[in-house]
């Protein structure tokens, strides 16, 4: 999303930083244990007149489009992230359950022998799952620094407050940054490094916009650094719908919540009650597709992008969440320069942890 400009080599411009903070030009940050300055609770954020315009434009496409979508990255303001992570502990969403099981007897063990220095996670949330690969790593005493990346700044921030209460000697380095775009992971990080990429989130891309962003992950990886990626598997239909149109209604308000992003952001004048929760498991791209449903006619104005009409009954696609069998992952991974290493899969066949590392 953001390129960068020509830099000087790191180990100068660290010596630069450091004489100007010792004359007093700049502020001076404490060092880490690496020999590092310690970087700001969020050290990247978008500026929010460039988020608007991005926002704007994507909407205003999506919007006007013959089948109307909504990129699914605006539900994760504050109340969105939240609303997700009690989508996590319902009883009909397997996901994180399944996942977290395999963490629990797996991560020990890649840990004990990848022995990383850095753990680096796209998308953390609150982190829960993340305590078993940190446990792991306190354990193994090996990691030095953990870099949480996740669009919502807030709840980013909240996330890191627990976390440095429960891991004091852990360093952090949060990096708010839209997965989208430019990832922004520091090069000084210490390796070997385990990229972490859970929750199948990655289902939430089309396919080839799917192996661009773990293309953008194979770039920002070393030799001996690896990756975890978190997939939800092909299975019961009937299950994996379930998941999705929980009878508490979690998931309809989470759906929901994206027009209440888009009022308070773009002054937009959805009225959220007039749309309806619509989730099903469409067999021909093996996804599940979430749609809001338009109860009535009406009219939507967001200034400067326009007024769209709605038929009765026509929705907006929020958002796509594809399954994936062993196959379907080894492809993915061969798109983006990256080779699996192992494949950990759920003993009922709910969900799978592929190992992966960069294609010599």
């Amino acid at each position: 999303m953001r390129d960068g400009g020509t830099t000087a080599p790191a180990g100068l411009a660290s010596a630069a930083k450091d004489s100007l903070c010792a004359a007093g030009a700049t502020p001076c940050l404490p060092k880490t244990a690496f020999g590092e300055r310690a970087m700001p609770e969020a050290i990247r954020e978008s500026p929010a007149r460039e988020r608007k315009t991005r926002m704007l434009e994507e909407v205003r496409a999506g919007l006007s489009a013959q089948r109307k979508h909504l990129p699914s990255t605006y539900f994760y303001d504050r109340a969105g992230s939240r609303l997700f992570e009690q989508i996590t502990r319902l009883p009909e969403y397997y996901l994180t359950r399944a996942e977290r099981v395999l963490l629990m007897d797996r991560a020990p063990a890649w840990i004990a022998k990848l022995r990383p220095r850095s753990l680096i996670e796209l998308g953390p949330g609150s982190a829960e799952k993340t305590r078993v690969i940190l446990d792991a790593l306190h354990v193994a005493e090996t990691t030095g620094v953990y870099a949480p990346i996740d669009v919502s700044a807030a709840f980013l921030q909240e996330t890191v407050a627990r976390l440095r209460q429960e891991y004091p000697r852990l360093a952090m380095r949060p990096i708010v940054a839209d997965m989208r775009g430019d990832l922004g992971v520091p090069s000084t990080l210490p390796r070997p490094a385990l990229f972490a990429f859970l929750g199948s989130t990655i289902g939430n891309f089309e396919r080839a916009n799917a192996i661009r962003l773990l293309s953008r992950l194979r770039a920002a990886m070393l030799t001996d650094d690896r990756l975890l990626l978190g997939v939800d598997l092909k299975k019961d239909v009937r299950l994996i719908e379930a998941a999705y149109n929980d009878a508490q209604g979690v998931t309809a308000a989470f759906n929901r919540n994206v027009l209440r992003v888009l009022n308070r952001e773009l002054g937009a004048d959805f009225d959220p009650d007039s749309f309806e929760h619509l989730a099903f498991y469409a067999s021909e791209h093996d996804r599940i597709e979430m749609h809001l449903v338009s109860n009535r006619e009406q009219d939507v104005t967001i200034p400067g992008a326009g007024v769209f009409p709605f038929r009765l009954g026509e929705s907006i696609r929020t958002e796509i969440s594809c399954k994936y069998d062993r196959d379907d992952v080894e492809s993915l991974f061969a798109g983006a320069g990256l080779v699996s290493e192992e494949w950990a899969a759920h003993p009922e066949g709910l969900f799978a942890i592929m190992l992966g590392a960069p294609a010599s």
